[in-house]
């Protein structure tokens, strides 16, 4: 870091993420700041292998430099920060670091909270809530990505903070408007009824497995969370339809089930869609709903143990253009209701209608920041 800023010593943000999931969220306000500030270099951190471990394989559009976040200690947070000497910093969601954050103010840098997204049994609001909450009232302002979060704010007192949205909306929308062509999969298809599963683990496919069997007649296009062959292998001698993997698969092939047995395909495949299904809500949590959404598809997932942490999944189905299930029966029957048509195109509207109305998250976020902290 410290030859990465000898050679770039002029104006720098510093963004920090906990994973994958946050710096998705802080990429459009990344891609914002700089159109407004193109002098500004882009400095961002992780704290999970999860996360870094999937972005530094391939260049990253307006950022800089990436590395890992020192552990919070005092004598690694002062150091980082002396090194780093950032103009300004934003953390996202709720991965606050105590050490960091006093090393920032001590030197008197704006500190930022962007897609704040809070719950009454977060740290900050329990019996010791009064330590934790040190890092939120040091903040120059909390952008929220809902009204709760905004509301549990204003209860403890915190008053520089708004309402910002969702600023993976804006990420969706941006993938829907110009995804991946793939004409592969668009002559696969043809006019056939499209499912696309997304980040399927075991306990999705145990529903799934007699969905697609009584459904020969669509194409399903299946992206495992887990690429090993193994399970993949398995699930594909309880299919009744021929079935291939991507890496084996040539267009011409009439297999009803594509399994993709790669990286990277996934947001893209959500545009031959009629239907969605994102897994990971009975393991260990919901992934993206929201890209199908984005492509204003209905999207169906397994009910979430813990709803306050997927508030989208619980507002999707709010808006008419989610589906939570919990076996193959519930399963079953939203698939059905799906294929009439009034509830399917009431559902894509619904869908098309809640992504527009989050739109435009990240560029109030830049906007409140550089009216708060004006260009030197």
């Amino acid at each position: 870091m410290e030859n990465f800023r000898n050679s770039n010593a002029g104006p720098l943000a510093w963004f920090h993420v906990a994973s994958l999931g946050e710096y998705e969220q802080a990429r459009p306000v990344i891609a914002s700041l700089k159109t407004k500030r193109p002098e500004l270099a882009i400095l961002v951190s992780f704290f999970s292998p999860s996360g870094y471990d999937h972005v530094i394989k391939k260049p990253q559009p307006d950022v800089d430099f990436i590395t890992y976040l020192p552990l919070d200690r005092k004598s690694f947070a002062e150091k980082f920060v002396e090194i780093l000497n950032p103009e300004l910093a934003f953390f996202v969601k709720y991965d606050l670091w105590y050490h960091h954050i006093q090393a920032l103010k001590k030197r008197q840098k704006p500190v930022f909270l962007i897609s704040a997204s809070l719950r009454e049994d977060h740290s900050f609001f329990g019996f010791f809530g009064f330590f934790f909450r040190q890092n939120l009232f040091v903040m120059d302002w909390i952008f929220t990505q809902n009204q709760k979060s905004l509301e549990l704010l204003k209860s403890i007192g915190y008053a520089k903070t708004s309402l910002a949205g969702d600023t993976r909306f804006d990420r969706v929308e941006a993938t829907a408007t110009s995804p991946k062509e793939l004409p592969e999969i668009r002559d696969w298809v043809g006019n056939r009824q499209v499912i696309v599963v997304g980040s399927a683990w075991e306990e999705d496919m145990k529903l799934l497995i007699p969905l697609i069997n009584s459904r020969p007649e669509s194409r399903w296009i299946i992206a495992p969370h887990d690429l090993n062959p193994e399970p993949i292998d398995r699930w594909r001698n309880q299919l009744q339809s021929e079935s291939k993997k991507y890496s084996e698969w040539n267009p011409s092939d009439t297999n009803s089930v594509l399994f993709i047995d790669n990286i990277g395909m996934l947001s893209s495949l959500y545009q031959f869609a009629k239907i969605a299904y994102v897994g990971g809500a009975f393991g260990k949590g919901l992934h993206n709903i929201l890209e199908p959404l984005g492509f204003g598809k209905p999207v169906i997932f397994g009910k979430v143990k813990k709803a306050s942490k997927f508030p989208e999944a619980e507002q999707s189905v709010l808006e008419g253009c989610g589906f939570s299930v919990s076996d193959e029966k519930s399963l079953l029957e939203i698939f059905e209701k799906l294929e009439k048509p009034d509830f399917y195109n009431k559902s894509v509207d619904s869908a098309q209608n809640w992504v527009k109305s989050n739109l435009g998250a990240a560029n109030r976020i830049v906007d409140k920041v550089t009216e708060l902290i004006p260009k030197k």
